[in-house]
């Protein structure tokens, strides 16, 4: 009969209750803490912090330059140390790599569509660009550079379709600065046939496109990689940013640069990726260091650095160093980028044809 007691089995149920009670208690203490540790970890960092920067390739150089001068501009205004992590890539390329993982607080790539990419993927705010730069940092002009002397007599874009003459320039799939060049070609062929016929002609400049590709020697991942093949000696003539030919020459490689009379004004953008900033609690520097590269001293570096500069007032200080061509059109010729990545690097765009040869 049950005398009413607790027997051995009833209280071994009761003491596995309440230690399953007991784990259930502490796990939710747990995840709490975890919790408050995270949102810690995401708070603005009070000691030495990490900034990791995302760049497309053609940027290394300035970028090298310009990293060592904030440092010590920041540890001045604040007191705080920053050291960077750096990545470099074709814009494209790292502007992929940033959707795909990779923390980069901040970005500075070859061209708005691949920042864009970013705001789609809700890393970067939408207002990235509401400043007086619209968000560009720095700007070039596609070029043509040939060989010391230009010896194949190269005067401007219709030259690369002359038989014979091998061409580079980088694939546009992959680097930013190529679609830069390719834009800079498909517009001279409409100015041409402006020129021509009165009106541009956009099959004229669709065949333009196709017989300079009908020369190229080579299309590597990035603007740079494209350089280092022009250097190794491949191809008599790059199409590239300026700043890339102007580098090479203030180190002594000899080179001579085209300056086409129609060209297209390249400018490139920088902005915060705003998810990882606030994540690694490094928001304020981030937005100081984009903010810094739009200033009179990060300017000059980058002018310094062969790129023409966005502020004005620098501008006009290295005027003497940036020839003006005789007819500079920016994308907007060209429709601006949602019209230019329809019309030339869709699955059915010019470009794609023109690789099909059709």
């Amino acid at each position: 009969m049950n005398s009413g007691k607790p027997t051995y089995h009833m209280r071994s149920r009761l003491s596995l209750v309440m230690s399953l009670l007991l784990a259930l208690v502490l796990a939710t203490a747990l995840t709490a803490c975890n919790k408050g540790e995270s949102k810690a970890e995401a708070a603005p960092q009070s000691g030495d912090v990490t900034l990791v920067v995302g760049a497309y390739s053609v940027a290394k150089d300035a970028i090298g330059d310009l990293l060592p001068a904030f440092k010590a501009y920041w540890k001045s205004k604040t007191g705080q140390s920053v050291s960077f992590q750096e990545s470099y890539e074709a814009s494209g390329t790292q502007a992929r790599a940033i959707i795909g993982g990779f923390e980069a607080d901040v970005t500075l790539l070859a061209m708005q569509g691949d920042v864009e990419k970013l705001v789609k993927a809700k890393l970067v705010d939408p207002d990235w660009n509401a400043n007086a730069t619209k968000g560009m940092v720095t700007r070039s002009i596609v070029v043509l550079g040939t060989r010391e002397g230009n010896p194949l007599g190269i005067r401007g874009f219709d030259d690369l379709k002359r038989k014979g003459v091998k061409v580079l320039y980088p694939n546009p799939k992959t680097s930013g600065g190529a679609q830069w060049d390719i834009n800079a070609i498909y517009g001279a062929g409409l100015k041409h046939s402006e020129a021509e016929t009165g009106a541009s002609d956009p099959a004229y400049a669709k065949q333009f496109l196709a017989d300079v590709h009908r020369n190229i020697e080579s299309m590597d991942k990035s603007g740079r990689a494209s350089m280092a093949a022009f250097e190794y000696g491949v191809g008599d003539v790059i199409v590239t940013y300026e700043n890339e030919l102007l580098a090479r020459i203030a180190q002594g490689v000899k080179y001579d640069i085209v300056i086409p009379d129609s060209t297209i004004l390249i400018e490139n953008p920088a902005a915060v990726v705003a998810r990882n900033a606030d994540k690694h609690g490094v928001r304020d520097v981030a937005d100081a260091f984009v903010a810094y590269l739009q200033s009179a001293e990060a300017q000059r570096v980058f002018a310094q650095n062969g790129f023409r500069p966005v502020n004005e007032a620098v501008a006009d200080e290295f005027a003497s160093k940036f020839p003006k061509p005789a007819d500079l059109f920016d994308i907007s010729y060209l429709g601006g980028w949602d019209a230019v990545r329809e019309t030339l690097y869709s699955k059915r765009g010019v470009w794609y044809q023109v690789l099909a040869g059709k």
